[in-house]
């Protein structure tokens, strides 16, 4: 899933010279929308109990979707989907990339106090530590490039509130995922999602000139809709129902390393003393959050 996100980045931003970021959001959601729909009904069968653990407890649902299933579903597509892609593509145009990737970091921060208090799960000294570690490490590797207020506050409180709604999404799915597939909830909610953004962003479609949109251009949004959104979402969700919303979200800060190595390694971009001790310190805070699970602590 990091690797998928981290060398996304690169691609979804070098599109973004030559088709609108709502407009290439919009296709984007509406073909991993499709994806997810002709997964889940090419895996329907009756219902033989959980296959939990096994490739197919990620793909097939064994309960009915229920009609409280759906409003759960609506708001998880509402928030996760609809809002989230809004509100994160919009800041990131008003704010620096640095901006955005230290905000995006305090995701695992702000689920680990709602699952806190919400009282879903125990939440140990290591995590803590582990995911302020982690935090700090991200703040060294882009550190430089941030700018606080002035013209870009406006884009740091929309970045801020999408990453808001990533985290309510991920708590969110908790219930859910007790019943249905990372494949199932993710999908109807993605597909719910989209019908609710692609209306939103249609003057943004509009301006696209779309008879001279590249092939590259294309394959890159082709490419974001399967391994972005269709692959990595689901791998996201079925580390939620196996480990946990707050240590699945820690492993979200080792994007900016992935999309820092993609920089040096294909675009020649120096590789400083301060990034190699920030990537240290995250990987070390990831690993903190780990320490619960090599070192159970029964009651």
């Amino acid at each position: 899933m990091t690797v998928i996100w981290g060398t996304n980045y690169a691609i979804v931003k070098h599109a973004f010279r030559s088709i609108d970021p709502q407009a290439f959001n919009a296709i984007r959601m509406m073909i991993a929308s499709t994806v997810f729909l002709a997964i889940l009904a090419m895996t329907r069968r009756p219902s033989t109990g959980r296959a939990e653990g096994t490739i197919a407890g990620i793909f097939y649902t064994p309960s009915p979707v229920t009609r409280r299933d759906w409003f759960g579903l609506a708001g998880l597509g509402l928030v996760g989907h609809c809002l989230y892609q809004y509100w994160f593509v919009g800041g990131l145009a008003r704010t620096s990339v640095a901006n955005a990737a230290l905000i995006a970091a305090s995701a695992p921060v702000l689920i680990a106090l709602a699952s806190a208090a919400r009282g879903e799960e125990r939440i140990g000294a290591g995590h803590w530590l582990g995911a302020l570690l982690s935090l700090g490490g991200i703040y060294i590797v882009v550190g430089r490039g941030l700018s606080v207020g002035g013209s870009t506050i406006r884009g740091d409180l929309t970045v801020f509130a999408a990453v808001c709604c990533w985290g309510i999404y991920t708590i969110g799915s908790r219930s859910l995922m007790g019943r249905h597939s990372p494949v199932a909830v993710t999908g109807l909610s993605m597909a719910i999602g989209t019908v609710l953004y692609v209306p939103a962003v249609i003057p943004h479609i509009r301006l696209v000139a779309w008879g001279t949109v590249s092939a590259g251009t294309w394959l890159a949004i082709v490419y974001s809709a399967l391994f972005a959104l269709c692959v990595a979402y689901t791998i996201w969700y079925a580390a939620v129902r196996e480990i946990g919303s707050a240590r699945t979200s820690v492993y979200s800060n080792l994007v900016p390393l992935v999309a820092m190595g993609t920089a040096v390694t294909f675009l020649g971009e120096p590789l400083e003393l301060r990034k190699i001790a920030g990537a240290a310190a995250v990987l070390v805070g990831v690993a903190l959050t780990r320490v619960k699970t090599l070192n159970p602590n029964p009651e």
